[in-house]
């Protein structure tokens, strides 16, 4: 396990990043130009990110990123 301290402006760049990376995984999901494998991929990816976000989320903000898993399956 690795740790990392962080100072509260950087906490708050790192919660920007997390969640417009978040966003952007959400719309490429979403689209359906997109084949299964990539969007897989996207999923297994997007799940790891949400792991990253939910250490520093709050319940309410973490909520609006939870997938229903039976739609993205990886």
């Amino acid at each position: 396990m690795l740790g990392i301290l962080f100072n509260d402006k950087e906490c708050k760049e790192l919660d920007y990043v997390l969640r417009k990376e978040l966003d952007e995984m959400l719309l490429d999901l979403n689209d359906s130009r997109l084949d299964g494998d990539i969007k897989s991929a996207i999923a297994r990816r997007y799940k790891i990110i949400f792991r990253m976000y939910a250490r520093i989320a709050s319940p309410k903000e973490l909520s609006r990123y939870a997938l229903n898993a039976r739609t993205y399956r990886s």
